[in-house]
């Protein structure tokens, strides 16, 4: 690619699509490139963004990883032949976001929203519960005031944090408010 040179502007972020599930093997290949061939002061960073989100499963919970763009790999490089040649023969790449076969790098804005320059990405994340019940479910309340009363999911929330439930209390059923982490799923 001989207009690769041309646009060398310095070091910028460029996305590489890779094949689904192989953004880390993708990563872990680049960095021995970067080793082997001695590209470390053209290759600078590698980032895969994810999230930590917690599943609820009953009473149990667990942290899990989860990527924040599949299929997706942030590089931070200095784009020139020799340099897009590396990225582009890894196995596992199948090319640079941009039209055509021309990469081109992020703008600003977007690496503040991605926050790829925050040297503590993973700290600076907030957690999350993944749900495993939906509206319409029967739940069981596991903690607060209304610890151990049965109800039906009424509504949630956009971010997934505040749960509406129908709680059965007597022959009355009272909208009651609670955070997601209080809920379980009825017979989980």
């Amino acid at each position: 690619m001989s207009n690769i040179n041309e646009m060398n502007v310095g070091p910028r972020w460029y996305v590489a699509h890779t094949y689904s599930g192989y953004e880390n093997k993708v990563k872990t290949s680049l960095e021995k490139v970067i080793e082997n061939r001695g590209l470390g002061d053209r290759i600078f960073d590698i980032r895969i963004p994810v999230e930590t989100v917690i599943e609820k499963k009953g009473d149990t919970e667990k942290e899990v990883e989860v990527k924040v763009f599949p299929s997706y790999v942030y590089i931070k490089m200095v784009m020139n032949d020799e340099t897009w040649h590396a990225v582009r023969n890894i196995i596992g790449v199948t090319g640079f976001v941009g039209p055509g076969s021309r990469p081109t790098p992020i703008s600003e804005e977007e690496v503040r929203a991605l926050r790829l320059e925050v040297a503590e990405i993973e700290e600076a994340e907030e957690k999350r519960v993944a749900l495993t019940f939906a509206v319409g479910d029967s739940v069981v309340v596991t903690s607060g005031l209304f610890e151990g009363y049965n109800g039906t999911v009424q509504a949630i929330s956009d971010d997934q944090t505040m749960v509406t439930v129908l709680v059965k209390r007597g022959r009355r059923d009272m909208p009651v408010e609670l955070e997601a982490s209080c809920l379980a799923l009825e017979n989980a």
